[in-house]
C-alpha cells in the first residue's frame, strides 16, 4: 500500500505513523503537516506545507496513494465554535474533497471521537458529528474512527499539555479501565492497527465506535 498520513505530529498521528513504518504490507508513506515529523526511515517521505487550506501547488505529489490517514485534529477546550469548525470541519473537508479528486479509488480514514453526535449540544460532538456526515458524502470510500480513551504507548506524546496532565494522572490506572471498561479505552497501537486493516482491506461499517477499533 502507499500511504497518506495527515497530522502524523499529533499523538495518533504518531502512532499510525510507526505502525504504517513497521508494517510490511506499507510500501511507501508520505506525510503531510505544517511541521516535520523528525524521523528518517527508507519508505517515508515528507511534504511540510504551511497552508493545508491551499493543496494546489502540491496536488500533483498527492496522487497514486490507496489510502489517506487523516489523523490531523485540535482540543476544542478554549475555542470558539468558529475557530474549531474552521479546522475541523473546513479544514478536513478540503484534504478530503481534494484527495476524492485525485485518488477516487482510494480509502480515507477519520479519527472522530467517542461521543460524537451531529445534533449534540456540545460543540466538539456536533462539530465532528457534522464533519463525519460530509465525509461519508464524498465520491469515495470513508471511515470514522470512533476511539474513546487513547493510552498513548512507545514513547508517544500528545501535543496539548492539558491531555498530558491527563495521561499521567490517568495512565497508571488504564489496565483496570482495560479490564472493566474495554469498550471505551484503546490505545495508539490498537487504534493505528485498526486503521492499516481497514486501509487495506476496508471496514466492516463507516463508522467504527471504540469497540470495533479493538477488534480490528
Amino acid at each position: 500500500m502507499k500511504i497518506l498520513i495527515f497530522g502524523a505530529t499529533g499523538m495518533v498521528g504518531q502512532g499510525v505513523l510507526r505502525e504504517c513504518l513497521l508494517n510490511p504490507a506499507v510500501a511507501q508513506v508520505l506525510c503531510v503537516g505544517r511541521t516535520p515529523t523528525g524521523q528518517s526511515h527508507p519508505k517515508l517521505g515528507e511534504i511540510v506545507h504551511c497552508n493545508l487550506y491551499d493543496l494546489a501547488s502540491i496536488e500533483h505529489e498527492l496522487v497514486g496513494y490507496d489510502a489517506c490517514l487523516f489523523c490531523l485534529g485540535v482540543s476544542a477546550a478554549g475555542m470558539t465554535e468558529a475557530a474549531y469548525r474552521s479546522i475541523t470541519y473546513d479544514l478536513t473537508m478540503h484534504v478530503a474533497q481534494t484527495l476524492a479528486r485525485l485518488n477516487p479509488q482510494s480509502r480515507f480514514l477519520y479519527v472522530s471521537g467517542a461521543g460524537t453526535n451531529p445534533n449534540s449540544r456540545t460543540m466538539w460532538a456536533r462539530v465532528k458529528g457534522q464533519t463525519e456526515q460530509a465525509l461519508l458524502k464524498l465520491q469515495f470510500e470513508s471511515y470514522m474512527l470512533r476511539p474513546g480513551f487513547i493510552q498513548p504507548q512507545h514513547g508517544v506524546v500528545s501535543k496539548t499539555r492539558l491531555y498530558r496532565l491527563l495521561y499521567r494522572l490517568i495512565g497508571p490506572f488504564y489496565p483496570v479501565l482495560q479490564r472493566f471498561m474495554p469498550q471505551y479505552v484503546t490505545t495508539t497501537d490498537q487504534l493505528a492497527q485498526a486503521m492499516l486493516r481497514v486501509a487495506q482491506n476496508g471496514g466492516p461499517q463507516p463508522i467504527l465506535e471504540n469497540s470495533m477499533i479493538n477488534q480490528l
